[in-house]
């Protein structure tokens, strides 16, 4: 999970270290407070690292970027690489 933390933190830029993400904390609103572009910028990153692409017609979005945890459980259930 701190791997994936980790792809957030530098492909967003973000103002916080890893192990301050909090596993079951919202990447939206209140939580990391990401927005439609983080995640396009993070879907890419993730297929270039880790071998399959997360699709925006998905239906299970909003379940995998739910949370840093549920985004962990969901690539380590589908890397290629």
């Amino acid at each position: 999970m701190l791997e994936v933390a980790e792809l957030l933190v530098v492909s967003l830029n973000l103002d916080i270290s890893p192990p301050e993400i909090e596993p079951q904390a919202p990447l939206f609103g209140e939580g990391l407070g990401l927005d439609s572009i983080d995640i396009l910028e993070v879907a890419l990153v993730v297929s270039k690292r880790y071998g399959f692409q997360l699709r925006s017609d998905d239906q299970d979005n909003i379940r995998i970027f739910r949370s840093l945890e549920n985004l962990a459980a969901h690539i380590a259930a589908h890397r290629t690489l």
